[in-house]
This record gives structure tokens, sequence and C-alpha cells, in this order.
């Protein structure tokens, strides 16, 4: 048996300013569910390509191929559409002007370098982005070159652009 002076309701009320002067002592306490904290992706420093926008300004033929053993007869068939050549423009801000995937309007997009050696074209942002094309090849004549994108890239397959004319 519990004697009434001993014993204490307890109310809501008493529990709250417990909660308060408990709290009130703590910093930095928050009551909103807080997400476990994630490793951070270490982002890679930019670095240079290894290929200049003024060795990609010009007239090319362009076509495209998606098995590897296509390649010397795209190459062939994409010299040939020289007749109504892909204008590849200088930025105004040391880029090139091309099309991204599935875009009717080109716009300045950017070489970039990677840690690995690969280059990459495509708009500004970490190299080998969504938007990106990774430089499979260029031996400044042929450039092939693949987007990043799955979907794009199986569309478009490996393009061949055949420098049309004598190098720039």
């Amino acid at each position: 048996m519990t004697s009434s002076r001993c014993a204490r309701p307890v109310t809501n009320l008493g529990i709250a300013s417990a909660l308060t002067m408990f709290l009130g002592a703590c910093t930095g306490f928050s009551l909103s569910p807080s997400a476990p904290s994630q490793p951070e992706m270490a982002v890679e420093p930019e670095r240079p390509a290894t290929i200049r926008s003024d060795e990609l300004v010009g007239k090319w033929g362009l076509a495209s191929y998606q098995n590897p053993n296509d390649r010397t007869r795209t190459e062939k068939m994409a010299l040939a559409q020289c007749k109504q050549p892909y204008t590849i423009g200088a930025g105004t801000a040391g880029g090139v002007v091309m099309h991204l995937a599935d875009q009717a309007t080109p716009q300045e997009l950017r070489l970039k370098g990677s840690a690995s050696g690969k280059n990459y074209i495509g708009p500004e942002g970490p190299a080998g982005g969504e938007q990106d094309r990774e430089v499979v090849s260029f031996d400044g004549r042929v450039l092939i070159t693949r987007f990043i994108d799955k979907d794009a890239g199986t569309r478009y397959g490996n393009m061949v652009y055949v420098r049309c004319g004598p190098r720039a």
C-alpha cells in the first residue's frame, strides 16, 4: 500500500517540464528524424583533356556503327557524307559547338579529361556525366565517340566523324 504523502501524480505538464529542462541542457538536439550519415562522394578534380577544341573545329562526314567489325566500312560512309558535312564550331568560351543527344540546337560543349586518361565532350560538369560522350579514339582525321547515356548510346552507336579536307 502506498502512502498518498509519498506518491505524486505524474501529469503531462510534469513530463513536459522535465523534458524541456533536460533537452535545454543539450545542444544540437533535434526532434526531427535524422538521415543516417552517408559517406561523401569524392569529386574528381577537373583535368584538362588531351585533345584541344581547335583540333575538332571544322567540317566532318558523319556516320555510326554498332558492330566494331563495321568500323572501316562506316569510316568510308562518313567520308562520303562530306557532301553534306556536319560542322563542329568553335565556342565563345573555348569549347566546341555540337549537338547533345536528341537536341535540335547545337550548344557549346567542353572537352574534359579524366584520371583514367579518357577524354569526354559534354556540358559543364564532371567528366563522364550522363550527357557526355566519351572520345573512343581520335587521330586528327577520324574521331569516334559514344554517348555515356545507355539509351542514347544504344540508339546512336559509335559516332564516326571523318574530317572533310585537310586537318585544321
